[in-house]
């Protein structure tokens, strides 16, 4: 019978290829570590954009806002990965763009690149071979290249317009071989580079709202304008009336409410059910409304978000609020309004 010979570590260690390390590694502390080396790369990646990177990362916004045509994103492997997300980041804040595969590049795709474009390389050697055709290409025919690379004296440092250098990291793999650290970093500043474009372009929240109508996101940015009942449907009552007339405006709106309206159509007071439960009494119904209104309540305008109409209503405590404009009221929100729209 063949004796069998105990697994052999480079180190002299004889244990078996089965056999746990004596201090073996726990997924806690393993996750830390990752997380912990994350944070380094994330602090050493500030510090660069502090200082050394700050020329070059300001050089880089002012060519991506000045192209008339969209941003070419390219990368391969987990670059590659990264450098769709960032794509699909600048596509969602108002910047065109899109990914192009550079391997998919040499075989015709190069034609979706135009000299109105500009191109975006991620690699974090700055030698994959796989680019080449793109930088070629992108000299060629004069269109601008920005690298994000951490070595500026690779190929692509060499060819590129500007060269944004990431600082060298180490990756949380213990072999030091799976990209971790460094892309969270090369995520980090294609995030940075897409925001500070967005600044820079003045990107609103009603221009975030054109390129995400969909999900919970969507909803979020709403306004008050998209969700409120109009003025028709309004529980309102003039400033003279009787509390038997408010009830029953309450009452035929089912807002748990009547807003209360001067001669100039002005709101003045919100009678509200607490209000009621608060004035209850035998001489509750021949009552002036001016004795049992709210005065000075809580309104809210047709251009606020609808997620801060819910916020307002939730803290104040409150089931519905008065949209006005020039004081004249315009419509009201009810919380119910809100939650069916999804607003969270």
């Amino acid at each position: 019978m063949q004796k069998v010979v105990p697994f052999q570590l480079p180190d002299g260690d004889r244990r078996g290829p089965d056999t746990a390390p004596d201090n073996e590694t726990t997924p806690i502390s393993s996750a830390l570590r990752t997380l912990n080396l994350g944070a380094e790369g994330l602090a050493q990646l500030a510090r660069e954009m502090s200082g050394p990177m700050a020329a070059s990362f300001d050089e880089a916004v002012r060519k991506l806002k000045a192209v008339s045509g969209r941003v070419i994103v390219t990368g391969i492997g987990k670059s590659g990965h990264v450098a769709q997300k960032i794509a699909a980041t600048f596509a969602s804040t108002g910047t065109p763009a899109f990914f192009v595969h550079p391997s998919e590049a040499s075989h015709g795709d190069l034609g979706m690149i135009t000299q109105a474009d500009i191109i975006v390389a991620f690699s974090w050697s700055g030698e994959t071979v796989e680019l080449k055709p793109i930088i070629t290409y992108s000299r060629r025919f004069a269109v601008p290249l920005i690298a994000v690379t951490s070595q500026a004296n690779s190929a692509l440092g060499e060819q590129a317009d500007v060269v944004l250098q990431l600082p060298r990291v180490k990756e949380a793999c213990p072999h030091g071989l799976a990209p971790t650290t460094s892309t969270t970093i090369q995520l980090a500043l294609g995030d940075s580079l897409a925001i500070a474009l967005l600044d820079a372009r003045g990107f609103t929240a009603h221009d975030f709202k054109i390129f995400h109508p969909g999900g919970s996101l969507g909803a979020n940015l709403k306004y008050v304008s998209d969700v409120m009942h109009q003025v028709e449907n309004l529980p309102l009552i003039a400033s003279g009336a009787s509390m038997a007339d408010a009830l029953v405006a309450m009452t035929e709106k089912s807002f748990g409410c009547v807003g209360v309206v001067d001669p100039k159509g002005k709101l003045i007071g919100v009678i509200t059910d607490g209000d009621l439960r608060r004035h209850m009494g035998p001489k509750l119904l021949q009552a002036n409304v001016a004795e049992v209104m709210t005065t000075k309540p809580k309104t809210i305008a047709p251009t606020l978000l609808a997620s801060a109409a819910l916020e307002l209503i939730n803290s104040s405590r409150i089931t519905a609020l008065f949209v006005v404009e020039k004081q004249k009221p315009v419509g009201i929100v009810h919380v119910h309004d809100l939650l069916r729209a999804g607003v969270a």
